[in-house]
């Protein structure tokens, strides 16, 4: 299901206190009122359609008319009229999904505890869409070394990161590389300077108690590195290591570097990583001659390498141009290049993009699937529980450097009431786990008050149309009711 936004519909000079709109067989009906008199018409079309007006008599029997089922007390205002089958699909659309059943299979033989331990179970949701689930087994009931049938429990293990994982940290990256998993961010506790890693073992272990972080990159006044050190992503590009971040010196400009990890060298140990440099157009310029450069990212598709960054211009002057998303393709053998020159892929001109006097596109990054590429980014007031994360996609076939090539969905995939007790959700990433399930880590905050940045992570969970939901809280995503199983082992 896609929406398209249409130009306005003029209906005359007057404002309409009551629009009453019904989906027909043929067409659309229109009924409303306004200071002089009701009216009412019939398209057979929207767009490109000329309106014929004709007054009408609008009585209780022609609001009831359009408005069947109204509470006792109700108010009519605007509406739409929509068939219940249409209903049941955007109610699927907009709705919650849950998980409301788990399937296992009821036998399996095994030789020895891998063969257990391999066994996901499978959850269905609301809308009939499923997902494996790993499950954490029991195996103390089972003599690998002795043939015959066992019973064998075990509980799904689900989502175990709970909001807010961190405190003071802004921009998550959750990175598995060489046998490790590293997370990078926005250290909002030294004022934005400084870069740190953390290093584990699996996703979890990055937030354990105690967990070191550790200094990549550091204040350097000689350097120039002062201040602004924003959104570190790491990327794989032409096959070697690279961290892109945005960084300021004395004067205020944050503009967006790159970073190379030496051969052989270690992602947490600050000598192993090379001199910053600054990202260039192709023939060598600046990035941008004015404004700042901030949040670059790198897709790769179709065999290609792009780079997706936001750009501003008269910052909180009378000019401000708001941040806007800007792509070009990325020279793969010199990653501080773009290979072509920079078109605007998005600006803020969506109402949830302009909030509290912050006009907003932000914060890409991006995940790609046999047919889609997908590139979240956020809008909205970036230290306020209006943030939100929107999503552009594409074919990873086509020429992503042409805009043209590009979709945007007009409402957020995420925001204040995606998930309850996570306000201003945004400047996300994705990683895949060992098992190969997709997750979302954004930065978030506890209350509509709040503007201290937390971290969060969730299972991306696709629905039965193929469509990514972003918002399968810990509880939907494996109900507690339906958590425990159990399946029969014969070993032999």
């Amino acid at each position: 299901m896609t929406f398209t936004q249409l130009d306005p519909l003029s209906i005359g000079n007057e404002a309409a206190h009551a629009l009453h709109v019904h989906i027909e067989d043929d067409g659309y009906s229109f009924a409303w009122k306004s200071d002089s008199g009701c009216y009412e018409t019939l398209l057979p079309t929207l767009p490109g359609t000329a309106l014929e007006v004709k007054p009408t008599v609008w009585h209780e029997e022609k609001e009831a008319e359009m408005l069947p089922g109204l509470p006792e007390d109700a108010i009519p205002g605007n509406s739409v009229m929509i068939n219940a089958s249409l209903a049941d699909k955007l109610t699927l659309y907009w709705g919650e999904l849950s998980h409301c059943a788990t399937h296992m299979p009821d036998s399996v033989i095994a030789h020895c505890a891998k063969d257990i331990e391999s066994i996901a179970a499978i959850a269905t949701y609301t809308d009939g869409s499923t997902a494996p689930q790993q499950v954490d087994w029991d195996m103390s009931t089972v003599d690998f070394t002795k043939p015959g049938d066992y019973v064998v429990h075990g509980v799904l293990h689900g989502n175990r990161y709970r909001f807010p994982l961190t405190h003071g940290t802004g921009d998550p990256v959750i990175v598995p590389w060489a046998g490790k998993y590293y997370l990078l961010f926005t250290n909002d506790k030294m004022n934005d300077v400084e870069f740190y890693a953390r290093e584990a073992d699996s996703p979890e272990e990055l937030f354990a108690p105690g967990i070191e972080n550790h200094l990549i990159l550091p204040y350097d006044e000689l350097k120039g590195h002062i201040q602004t050190f924003w959104a570190p992503e790491f990327h794989i590009v032409g096959g070697e290591p690279y961290i892109f971040f945005a960084i300021s010196g004395k004067i205020w400009g944050p503009q967006c570097h790159v970073m190379h990890l030496r051969h052989g060298g270690s992602f947490i140990d600050q000598e192993s990583w090379e001199e910053p440099k600054r990202l260039v157009r192709a023939d060598g310029s600046p990035l941008a001659a004015s404004g700042i450069t901030l949040d670059m990212t790198v897709i790769k598709a179709g065999g290609h390498t792009y780079a997706v960054w936001s750009y501003r211009n008269g910052f909180n002057d009378s000019f401000d141009t708001g941040s806007m998303l800007y792509i070009a393709a990325l020279n793969e053998d010199r990653p501080w290049m773009l290979a072509s020159e920079p078109r605007l892929l998005s600006r803020p001109t969506l109402s949830w993009e302009n909030t509290e006097g912050t006009i907003n596109n932000e914060g890409p990054h991006s995940f790609v699937t046999e047919d889609c590429v997908y590139l979240s980014y956020s809008g909205g007031a970036a230290n306020s529980y209006t943030y939100a994360v929107g999503l552009l996609t594409a074919n990873p076939q086509d020429d992503l450097s042409n805009p043209a090539n590009w979709h945007k969905s007009l409402t957020p995939v995420l925001h204040y009431q995606s998930v309850a007790g996570e306000y201003g959700p945004g400047h996300n990433s994705f990683f895949r786990d060992d098992l190969g399930n997709l997750w979302i880590a954004f930065h978030g905050e506890v209350s509509y008050e709040s503007r201290e940045r937390c971290a969060g992570i969730r299972r991306v969970h696709f629905d039965v149309d193929g469509r990514p939901r972003f918002n399968l809280s810990a509880n939907r995503d494996v109900n507690l009711a339906l958590r425990n199983v159990s399946i029969h082992v014969t070993v032999k």
